[in-house]
Protein backbone atom coordinates (compact mmCIF):
# COMPACT_ATOMS: atom_id res chain seq x y z
CA UNK A 1 0.00 0.00 0.00
CA UNK A 2 1.55 3.24 -0.76
CA UNK A 3 2.18 5.68 2.04
CA UNK A 4 -0.78 8.25 1.56
CA UNK A 5 -3.35 5.48 1.28
CA UNK A 6 -1.65 3.87 4.35
CA UNK A 7 -1.58 7.63 6.13
CA UNK A 8 -5.64 8.29 4.82
CA UNK A 9 -7.20 4.88 5.81
CA UNK A 10 -5.31 4.53 9.35
CA UNK A 11 -5.98 8.30 10.29
CA UNK A 12 -9.84 8.06 8.88
CA UNK A 13 -10.09 4.98 11.21
CA UNK A 14 -8.58 6.58 14.72
CA UNK A 15 -10.89 9.74 14.09
CA UNK A 16 -13.85 7.33 13.85
CA UNK A 17 -14.98 8.49 10.20
CA UNK A 18 -16.53 5.67 7.37
CA UNK A 19 -15.44 6.56 4.37
CA UNK A 20 -18.71 7.95 3.46
CA UNK A 21 -18.16 10.48 6.65
CA UNK A 22 -14.74 11.20 5.69
CA UNK A 23 -15.97 12.40 1.71
CA UNK A 24 -18.71 14.51 3.20
CA UNK A 25 -16.55 16.33 6.06
CA UNK A 26 -13.34 16.95 3.42
CA UNK A 27 -15.52 17.78 0.25
CA UNK A 28 -14.44 15.24 -1.49
CA UNK A 29 -16.50 12.19 -3.62
CA UNK A 30 -16.96 8.60 -1.92
CA UNK A 31 -15.55 7.01 -5.10
CA UNK A 32 -12.12 9.27 -4.51
CA UNK A 33 -11.12 8.48 -1.01
CA UNK A 34 -12.07 4.78 -1.96
CA UNK A 35 -9.65 4.83 -5.29
CA UNK A 36 -6.97 6.99 -2.93
CA UNK A 37 -7.55 4.39 0.29
CA UNK A 38 -6.65 1.76 -2.54
CA UNK A 39 -3.71 3.27 -3.73
CA UNK A 40 -4.90 3.86 -7.22
CA UNK A 41 -1.84 5.76 -9.23
CA UNK A 42 -3.57 8.35 -10.45
CA UNK A 43 -5.57 10.38 -8.24
CA UNK A 44 -5.99 14.24 -8.84
CA UNK A 45 -3.04 15.94 -6.38
CA UNK A 46 -5.20 18.66 -5.32
CA UNK A 47 -7.72 16.38 -4.48
CA UNK A 48 -5.12 14.46 -2.42
CA UNK A 49 -3.86 17.12 -0.59
CA UNK A 50 -7.76 18.16 -0.02
CA UNK A 51 -7.77 14.90 1.73
CA UNK A 52 -4.50 15.11 3.45
CA UNK A 53 -5.79 18.61 4.90
CA UNK A 54 -8.26 16.95 7.22
CA UNK A 55 -5.08 15.79 9.30
CA UNK A 56 -2.90 19.10 8.79
CA UNK A 57 -1.05 17.05 6.46
CA UNK A 58 -0.02 18.10 2.67
CA UNK A 59 1.80 15.98 -0.25
CA UNK A 60 5.16 17.56 -0.49
CA UNK A 61 8.25 16.60 -3.08
CA UNK A 62 10.17 14.00 -1.57
CA UNK A 63 12.61 10.89 -2.19
CA UNK A 64 10.78 8.25 -3.81
CA UNK A 65 10.74 5.11 -1.73
CA UNK A 66 11.51 1.73 -3.03
CA UNK A 67 10.21 -1.54 -2.67
CA UNK A 68 10.93 -3.76 0.34
CA UNK A 69 12.59 -0.79 2.22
Amino acid sequence: MNPIAKFVKENRKLAGLTQEEFAIRSGLGLRFVRELEQGKETVRMDKVNQALAMFNRQAVPGPKEHEGE
